[in-house]
């Protein structure tokens, strides 16, 4: 791979539904240190840094021997958390690794790595094909539909497409952008579908470009409240037999 790229984290201890949140063990070891971890064993990454606006995050990253910013506590997404750490890298390519993702596999991370090789893809994200109905209803799984060449023609916590059987993309929050792209996405306005949806990513298809999408393999579950530990542990204890 001709271009590696660095991964960020963004790591936030006010989270409204689940306070301190990257701290949360899991299975004896902070959510943070699965998500590093992760990130670190990926083979497209030349650095991993922590970006947060917390000092117990901050010293919690150190600790693991993790590489740590602290960040403007004023930033609105963990996107602009990921930029203003970018904005001061000489690298091509950033991948922007969700600190509430301790499911994540290396592989995801490469598979960006990868799509973001081509010059003409500014920007790229995951999707997982699922079969599961009960799934496709729970607007907290955002899902993803593609035109023939992989890329995301819409997002939506809605059932897309409509009266499909057989299978659905469910989209996974990990984003790959050119370095140049990302920094210019915080110029774009809020559009209409992101405030209706409470999604960003379709500030970037309102203003007209375009977000490759890569399947992979492994489903993901990110954690947005406490209960959600409790499944997460489950999946890690079912991987592990």
């Amino acid at each position: 791979m001709s271009n590696k790229a660095v991964g960020i984290i963004p790591a936030r201890y006010a989270s409204s539904r689940f306070p301190g949140k990257p701290l949360a063990p899991i299975l004896g070891k902070p959510m943070l240190q699965w998500v590093l971890e992760a990130a670190q064993a990926s083979a497209s990454l030349e650095r991993v840094i922590v970006a947060t606006d917390d000092e117990r995050i901050f010293d919690q990253a150190r600790r693991l021997g993790a590489e740590a910013q602290m960040t403007s506590a004023a930033h609105a997404s963990g996107t602009d958390r990921v930029a203003e750490v970018a904005a001061a890298l000489d690298v091509p390519l950033i991948i922007n690794i969700q600190g509430d993702e301790p499911l994540l596999e290396p592989a995801m991370i490469d598979g960006l790595t990868a799509a973001l090789q081509d010059d003409s893809v500014l920007m790229a994200s995951l999707m997982v094909r699922m079969s599961d109905r009960q799934l496709v209803l729970d607007r907290n799984n955002v899902k993803v539909v593609v035109d023939g060449r992989g890329y995301a023609l819409y997002f939506s916590r809605f059932p897309i497409p409509f009266g499909s059987s057989d299978y659905f993309f469910k989209h996974i929050g990990i984003y790959g952008y050119r370095r140049h792209f990302l920094l210019d996405l915080k110029h774009l306005p809020v559009s209409r579908l992101e405030a209706a949806e409470k999604l960003e990513q379709l500030r970037v298809l309102e203003n007209g470009y375009k977000i490759k999408m890569v399947e992979c393999e492994h489903n993901t579950l990110s954690v947005d409240e406490p209960e959600d530990i409790i499944k997460v542990e489950q999946l890690l204890k079912s991987r592990r037999r």
